[in-house]
């Protein structure tokens, strides 16, 4: 009886450890993100969406690294990880719409640029450097019919 007890108590705490530390991937990776150390953020950021395919905070990391890296093909394939989990998310579509203007998409920033305008939140302060970017791109036969 006492030996099933000490067994039930070992297998209740391996789970509650094993929890734990899913739960603490995501913050782990925000300590180093925070700290600027990129790549050992990067791990936990990667740790966290093995155990929750569905973390777009993680994704949203790993695109703010890349971005940091300047590997625009991997930033792009985790904001679109966001959006796909979260197509609300304002700073994953502010962020996205800052790249295509960098690789001179001016159809996708356009489209962009319009569904930012309906669900920004906390980056609608952006709205008017989003514009004055996009302006730039503008193509000059779509500058002279506004």
């Amino acid at each position: 009886m006492i030996y099933s007890i000490k067994i039930i108590i070992i297998c209740f705490f391996l789970i509650i450890n094993v929890s734990l530390a899913k739960n603490d991937y995501f913050t782990q990776g925000k300590i180093f993100y925070d700290k600027k150390e990129f790549e050992k953020s990067k791990i936990f950021f990667e740790r966290d969406i093995v155990f929750n395919p569905k973390s777009e905070n993680s994704y949203l990391y790993l695109a703010k690294i890349f971005k940091e890296k300047e590997n625009d093909n991997e930033e792009e394939i985790n904001l679109n990880n966001v959006l796909l989990i979260n197509p609300n998310n304002d700073e994953a579509v502010y962020m996205l719409t800052l790249l295509k203007i960098k690789k001179s998409d001016y159809k996708g920033a356009k489209e962009l640029i319009e569904r930012f305008n309906l669900i920004c939140k906390s980056f609608c302060s952006k709205r008017s450097e989003i514009e004055e970017k996009f302006n730039k791109l503008i193509p000059n036969n779509e500058k002279n019919n506004n």
